[in-house]
């Protein structure tokens, strides 16, 4: 019997392995085919800290390219569980750049996406749960813009960022001079706030855009917001707007029918083409 259950056992944690093995596969080969389909080619970067497997299509004009910056991905399997691979099965932020008709766009996983994780001796866990914006992480994706910079000639970039993604373009915005806008989609704007009202464990390694608020109060931006997201409610960037102290450069746009994930892609090649400026107030659909 006890030979049985070993066995048992012994079956069940190959199984699983596999599973999880094959399920990474899946979700690579998935952001490939969107890649691919938007006319984007893969890209690797290497930071101090981290590895970037991501995709861009470059097009005549690249001294100010695009950056979108993917959310916070498959970083939890249930309220309880960790996820052992934080690759995204839905990869938001990459179907909106696949979307973005401009001609040079860069998608920029966050760390520990799409890559090996057995070759990745900073891949742990914190990096997507409780310091998922902490300054190292932060640090990882200054370097990926410089590297990218020095590669295509940049001068500047324009920064989307969806879901927690929105957090660290916003990060990114509040410490670099060479951000010409910023855009968030469903942003994770003040995680201390949303922790502390859902009553779940604060991201005790993280920095919280809000309190960065407003260094970033001259850049032109706008926060999308879904009416219908359950998981970063309106109030969200209402606040954050509000914090910023300068609202004649910050907006936030609401969107009806969209949740927090479903309904973006449908509407973003209409979104991702509005014209905003530093005399937009709060604005809605």
């Amino acid at each position: 019997m006890k030979v049985v259950t070993l066995l048992s056992i012994i079956f069940m944690t190959v199984f699983l392995t596999a599973c999880s093995a094959y399920n990474v596969d899946q979700r690579r080969q998935t952001a490939q085919s969107i890649a691919t389909k938007g006319g984007f080619q893969p890209f690797k970067l290497k930071t101090k800290s981290f590895s970037f497997e991501g995709y861009f299509k470059k097009g005549k004009e690249l001294s100010e390219p695009i950056i979108y910056i993917e959310g916070d991905g498959f970083a939890w399997i249930d309220k309880y569980t960790i996820s052992r691979n934080p690759t995204p099965r839905d990869p938001v932020g990459l179907k909106l750049a696949s979307i973005d008709s401009a001609s040079s766009v860069f998608y920029l996983p966050r760390p520990c996406q799409y890559v090996e994780l057995t070759t990745e001796k900073n891949c742990a866990q914190k990096y997507w749960t409780n310091a998922r914006f902490s300054p190292e992480v932060i640090a990882s994706f200054h370097q990926a813009l410089e590297q990218i910079k020095r590669k295509f000639d940049a001068r500047g970039f324009h920064l989307v960022g969806f879901s927690g993604g929105g957090a660290v373009a916003t990060l990114l915005t509040a410490q670099r001079d060479d951000i010409r806008s910023l855009r968030t989609v469903a942003g994770n704007l003040d995680h201390v706030s949303l922790n502390r009202q859902r009553k779940v464990s604060p991201l005790t390694e993280s920095l919280n855009p809000i309190d960065f608020a407003t260094r970033v109060r001259k850049t032109p931006q706008v926060h999308f917001v879904g009416r219908e997201d359950e998981i970063i409610p309106k109030w969200v960037a209402k606040n954050f707007v509000e914090a910023t102290r300068g609202r004649s450069c910050a907006s936030y746009y609401y969107v009806s029918n969209v949740t927090h994930a479903k309904g973006w892609e449908k509407l973003w090649g209409n979104l991702h083409k509005k014209v905003f400026s530093c005399k937009v107030e709060g604005l809605s659909d």
